[in-house]
């Protein structure tokens, strides 16, 4: 019992270690053709594709082998990393392939936008955008996006049923169509969402992991489960459909604070009690209010498709469910662990759940804790 006890305690300062780590967000891509000229603007993660680095399934900068190196250039100038993303763009070019009626085409730099020195746990958001001039009748563009930059979500403008995509791993995307019409159908945009929702949850939504854990926590019965994850499902689809449309919008300073707040009630109520207060349920449904907008924030970086949205949405939050489920169920080959390793003992499942349930939501209600500090005054 203490050697799983403290092999929890590891796991979950791992992770509060990787909630308080430098975050690594997906490039965006902006295609239009107006005239005879292709235009991309893309957002980047500069810093981390000046260091070298292969983003290829990272999530987190301090995954990296060159973190300090990101770290360093995440602190210069505006100007002065304008002037390195200007040496760097010849070598952003050659690994871009872009092509029209499926002969490649030269890319050029056109401008460089890079913001003020802000958080330097995060990336900044910078814009580069480059043009290319397109041969005589092309009706087809088509880009691959080298896998060592990471995740690009890419996006046409300026037509009816543009095409957008989310490319990994080196993919491409095929012909699209320059006038438009390449948007998915509703099964295809359904289906790219899924995924997206569960990565948003496992591995990067750490916060919504502890708070699921929270939730499991409580009791080793299966209807205090079920009322939770239930009241927090019907909140979190509420907002997340409210913050996707822009009917309601809260800053994230003000959302992400509350919702480590949030944690840390569930966990301190979890060493309180282990049975089903009728006020949970309520509180629960309140914190999946903002559980949700924090999940629409996510959808806002991605740009839902304009004709598919509801689809996207759909997909993105049961792909969220996934993640959940998952998580619960991690939770419960916890316990049975536990319970396997106890059986000579005829230690029961409420007695083994017990046993992880306690140390584990006590460095949940410290992690959240920290994270309310670090969200508020850091």
């Amino acid at each position: 019992m203490r050697f799983l006890a403290g092999c929890l305690t590891v796991f979950l300062c791992w992770m509060s270690s990787l909630a308080t780590a430098h975050e690594m967000r997906p490039a965006i891509g902006d295609l239009r053709v107006t005239g005879s000229q292709l235009v991309l603007d893309l957002t980047l993660n500069a810093e981390a594709l000046l260091a070298e680095v292969d983003l290829n399934g990272i999530a987190d900068t301090d995954l990296l082998e060159r973190t300090a190196d990101v770290d360093a250039l995440r602190l210069l100038t505006p100007d002065a990393l304008r002037g390195q993303i200007n040496a760097f763009a010849p070598d952003l070019i050659q690994d871009l392939a872009v092509q029209a009626n499926g002969a490649p085409v030269d890319l050029v730099l056109q401008g460089i936008d890079v913001p003020e020195v802000g958080n330097p746990e995060l990336p900044r958001e910078t814009h580069v955008t480059l043009t290319a001039a397109l041969p005589a009748g092309s009706s087809t563009v088509a880009l691959q996006w080298p896998a060592e930059n990471g995740v690009l979500i890419l996006r046409q403008q300026g037509v009816e049923d543009g095409y957008s995509g989310y490319l990994e791993g080196g993919a491409e995307t095929g012909p699209i169509q320059i006038s438009g019409g390449d948007a998915k159908g509703a099964g295809a945009t359904f289906a790219q969402y899924i995924p997206v929702g569960f990565d948003h949850i496992l591995p990067k939504g750490l916060d919504h992991i502890l708070f699921v854990l929270g939730l499991f926590f409580l009791s080793a019965r299966l209807g205090p489960l079920l009322w939770q994850v239930s009241a927090f499902t019907l909140a979190h689809t509420v907002t997340l459909a409210l913050g996707a449309l822009g009917i309601v919008s809260i800053p994230g300073s003000i959302v992400e604070p509350l919702i480590a707040a949030s944690i840390v009630f569930v966990a301190v109520e979890n060493l309180m009690s282990d049975r089903l207060h009728r006020w949970r349920p309520l509180i629960i449904f309140g914190f999946g209010l903002l559980h949700g907008l924090g999940f629409a924030s996510v959808l806002g970086e991605f740009g839902l498709p304009a004709g598919q949205f509801v689809p996207a949405l759909i997909g993105f939050n049961i792909g969220v469910e996934i993640g959940q489920l998952t998580v619960i169920a991690i939770g419960a080959v916890l316990v049975w662990i536990l319970l396997m390793a106890l059986k000579p003992r005829l230690v029961d499942w409420p007695t083994a759940h017990r046993a992880v349930a306690r140390p584990g939501s006590l460095l949940i209600a410290i992690i959240g804790l920290w994270w309310v500090v670090e969200r508020v005054f850091l």
